[in-house]
């Protein structure tokens, strides 16, 4: 006699590859490496996902947010998740069940504390995961895969000086009367034309904001980018970035396919008394200067009386975009600390370097409620500030770990980096 047994059915974690935009948020902040990628798809691993949620919040657009109710035995494999265009229908008439908790084998692959390395640094969860309490509401993914809009190019100027091979420009994009409201710190991302070695479209590219609020020029319905020309990869191997090479080819009148706004987080507070301690390298200057040109506007105004601490990191200042406007703001206005790592008149210097020189007046400011620091640029960076922040701290006489789960747990501390 055969014994029917009825088939367990859970919730499966899943990636909705027509909203996502290949960011790598999600496979950065997964603690237990349940997040991969190919040249087509972000796939979770059904077998080591524990439905901890850690990259749920960070992810820009939400297609991270998606379970699906299956039979155990009948889940979706990699090789599944890696060739789907869509995601796929939930099977009708399921028995109930599809609990979302972990099985006791994924409970137990997550014993360890995931942010126990890097000797007490976190290896994940480094900055927030909510915005400052006062920051303005933004609105997010009002244009999607399934609903793209279309600006047309107002401006295109390389920042960077010509003689050096680093191609930096300033892009500005206008929507005319299509509404896209942005916020300081949120991004949008650009498809650029054609198709991969498969025949598909290409993915969507994200890019950070490099404008305030009010427009790129006030009071205009534009914004700009920071976009640098790729073309070596970080081994120095030649290649020719897709999209930044499109970008930064365009001529004024283009017209440009976008998705957006995209972040909830990375945002700037919204009181007159705010302190803001920003550190950049080369294009994650973006959202740093559209803080700054965002407050600048307030100062004249007199709405704006917080201080603006600047750690700027480049080879050299022909390389360091918005180099000539930065040295024209007012010193009482902006602190700037720039880190040149190849300069011919002085050693070199990493953003880190600089904040452990200017050690006491960093750690004062981050010990005032009305400060928050933004950390954007090369994620090889992260691990240096995070050192030089608990050193500082410590130095101080105070408890790193403590004072960094309270800037956190604030939305004071914030790292985009990629």
């Amino acid at each position: 006699m055969t014994v029917q047994t009825e088939s367990i059915v859970i919730k499966q974690h899943l990636i909705d590859p027509e909203v996502c935009i290949r960011c790598n948020t999600c496979e950065e902040m997964c603690p237990v490496d349940a997040i991969t990628h190919d040249s087509n798809n972000y796939v979770v691993d059904v077998d080591i996902c524990n439905h901890c949620m850690a990259c749920v919040s960070p992810c820009p657009t939400g297609s991270i947010d998606h379970w699906i109710r299956v039979r155990a035995e009948a889940s979706y494999s990699l090789e599944d998740q890696f060739s789907w265009t869509s995601l796929p229908e939930e099977e009708a008439d399921l028995p109930e069940g599809g609990d979302t908790a972990a099985a006791p084998a994924q409970q137990a692959a997550t014993s360890d504390d995931p942010n126990a390395d890097l000797e007490g640094l976190p290896s994940t969860a480094a900055g927030a995961n909510v915005p400052p309490w006062s920051a303005a509401h933004p609105y997010v993914n009002l244009y999607t895969h399934k609903n793209v809009t279309t600006a047309t190019v107002a401006g295109n100027y390389r920042l960077t000086d010509d003689t050096t091979d680093n191609a930096i420009h300033h892009i500005v994009l206008d929507f005319g009367n299509t509404p896209f409201p942005v916020l300081e710190g949120q991004s949008l991302a650009v498809f650029p034309p054609g198709t991969d070695d498969s025949g598909r479209g290409f993915h969507a590219r994200q890019y950070s904001i490099a404008s305030p609020r009010d427009g790129e020029r006030p009071g205009y319905n534009n914004l700009s980018l920071t976009v640098k020309r790729v073309t070596s990869d970080y081994d120095g191997n030649p290649v020719r970035g897709v999209c930044s090479n499109y970008l930064c080819d365009l001529k004024k009148g283009d017209t440009v396919k976008v998705i957006g706004p995209f972040g909830s987080t990375f945002l700037m507070p919204n009181r007159p008394n705010s302190n803001l301690i920003m550190i950049c390298t080369g294009t994650g200057s973006a959202p740093m200067r559209a803080m700054t040109e965002h407050c600048r506007r307030l100062v004249k105004k007199d709405e704006f009386n917080g201080k603006l601490m600047l750690f700027f990191g480049a080879r050299s200042e022909k390389e360091l975009p918005y180099f000539g406007p930065l040295m024209n703001l007012p010193k009482d206005f902006i602190d700037i600390n720039l880190a040149l790592s190849r300069s011919p008149t002085q050693p070199k210097q990493y953003v880190q370097d600089l904040i452990r020189e200017r050690a006491d007046d960093v750690v004062k400011l981050l010990n005032d409620d009305e400060t928050c620091l933004y950390v954007c640029g090369l994620k090889g960076m992260e691990k240096g500030v995070l050192e030089a922040l608990r050193d500082i701290v410590t130095q101080a006489g105070q408890n790193w770990p403590q004072l960094h789960e309270q800037l956190k747990a604030q939305g004071r501390l914030h790292f985009e980096t990629y």
